[in-house]
């Protein structure tokens, strides 16, 4: 269970996200949806690590900055960053060091082949298109097969096969019982993915829905607190 309990981050006086709170389960899709500059991404930065915040953030009951909780805990960027002095397999291979491991080559070859990577093996980071780089992001974040999946914008980039491959291997992942959580602010790229979905805007909560009990009026109920109108 990933648990965020009153977090809050500010940069200065500027309030980034202001005390939010939820639960996710395993075996569960859950969209941060918003739209830009809404917080989505500072929770998920805060969620892996990266952010000094209030409030807490735990895994099982356990501090989310603990090495025993960063390592069950993926991360697949809003934008990739890699490094220009390494292929394609480099960084897979880094990736793999740096979590020490063991049989990770037939994961490697199961990703690399369904995004279409295995022919750019021997590729360098900078060498490859920006479609292709967003596909390197996505199987270095499932390498390490995390129990908890945060995807930042995935869809962004990716051509129509990338978007029905990753969208098979997010369902695949929650039926192994993964806690996914993607943060989009297009609402056509999550349809049908979803189990719930927590709207935000200017750092807060507005609205926390289930497919069960609202999943028809997703649209209407976003333009409703992000506008303060309907669709």
């Amino acid at each position: 269970m990933l648990e965020v309990s009153h977090f809050t981050k500010r940069y200065g006086k500027t309030i980034a996200c202001n005390d939010l709170n939820f639960k996710l389960a395993p075996g569960t899709v859950t969209i941060l949806l918003g739209p830009n500059g809404a917080g989505k991404s500072t929770v998920m930065k805060a969620i892996i690590g990266f952010l000094r915040h209030e409030g807490s953030i735990t895994l099982d009951g356990k501090e989310n900055h603990l090495p025993e909780c960063r390592r069950r805990i993926g991360y697949i960027p809003e934008i990739p960053s890699f490094y220009s002095n390494l292929t394609v397999a480099e960084h897979i291979e880094f990736l793999a060091r740096g979590y020490r491991l063991k049989n990770y080559k037939d994961r490697a070859d199961y990703l690399l082949e369904c995004f279409e990577l295995t022919s750019h093996r021997k590729k360098f980071g900078d060498e490859l298109s920006k479609g292709m780089q967003q596909k390197l992001n996505i199987v270095l974040g499932l390498l390490t097969e995390p129990d908890v999946i945060l995807l930042d914008e995935p869809f962004i980039g990716l051509d129509p096969h990338a978007i029905r491959t990753l969208r098979e291997l997010i369902l695949s992942e929650k039926e192994k019982g993964k806690t996914l959580l993607i943060s989009t602010h297009i609402i056509d790229s999550i349809e049908s993915l979803w189990d719930r979905t927590i709207i935000m805007k200017n750092g807060e909560i507005r609205a926390d829905i289930s497919r069960e009990d609202g999943g028809s009026r997703l649209e209407e109920v976003f333009f409703e607190v992000t506008e303060g109108k309907e669709c």
